[in-house]
Parts: C-alpha cells; structure tokens; sequence
C-alpha cells in the first residue's frame, strides 16, 4: 500500500467547487490505477503553539483546511501513473480554466508527500 497525502487550504465559500473538483480528479486517479480517494473538510483544527494545519498551508481568514489523501497498491503504481495522469485531457480542465486561475484553492500553499503505511488497521 502507498499514500499520497495532502493538506490545503480552501476558501470557506467555495466548498462546493473543491467537492466537484475532487468528484472529478477521482475520475481520473482511478483509471490510473488509485484503490481510494479520500477529502476531509475542516471541523476541528486546533491552533497550536509551535506548529498546525493552519499553518502548514498559510491558512488565511475565511478559509478552512481540506486533509486528503488517495491510496494506491504500491510506490511504482502511483509513480508510474503520475505522467500519465498529467497528459490526461481530464486533468487540463479539472480545475477550470486551462491556466488554473479559476481554480477553488491557492496550490501554491497545497503540501504533498508520499507515504508507506507503518500501521494500517480497519475494523
């Protein structure tokens, strides 16, 4: 199993739009080879005193932390789909505009990384 984590911040009043940017990049992740996708609103996301969420991503008034991540089989999957995935005609129009300036979430400020479970248990 591999993981691709993500946290961003997303403006408050554009909720709906990353709801349907993210209905529509499952479309994409999954005929690349994704076992689940999975995006978390914000609800409680404490301040802390040395480092957060918050901070992790620049959080500014009026936006809320979005925490996500898509699962794969295994590191070469999720590599070998990333090139893939980004000259998928899907992808240019996921978030909009082809430029991405209409997109419901600032990417400069999105923090990423790739992941090997160390515990993985489900009921």
């Amino acid at each position: 199993m591999y993981v691709n984590g993500f946290i961003l911040a997303v403006p408050a009043d554009k909720k709906d739009a990353y709801r349907d940017v993210a209905e529509k990049f499952w479309e994409v992740v999954k005929d690349y080879g994704a076992k689940s996708q999975v995006e978390c609103w914000e609800v409680d996301v404490p301040d802390g005193e040395t480092t957060d969420f918050r901070r992790a991503v620049k959080c500014e008034e009026g936006e809320k932390v979005v925490f996500s991540w898509v699962t794969w089989e295994d590191k070469e999957t999720a590599d070998a789909s990333h090139d893939k995935m980004m000259a998928d005609e899907r992808m240019k129009t996921l978030f909009g505009n082809p430029d991405g300036s209409d997109m419901p979430f600032d990417g400069k400020r999105m923090v990423y990384g790739g992941f090997e479970p160390l515990v993985w248990k489900e009921a």
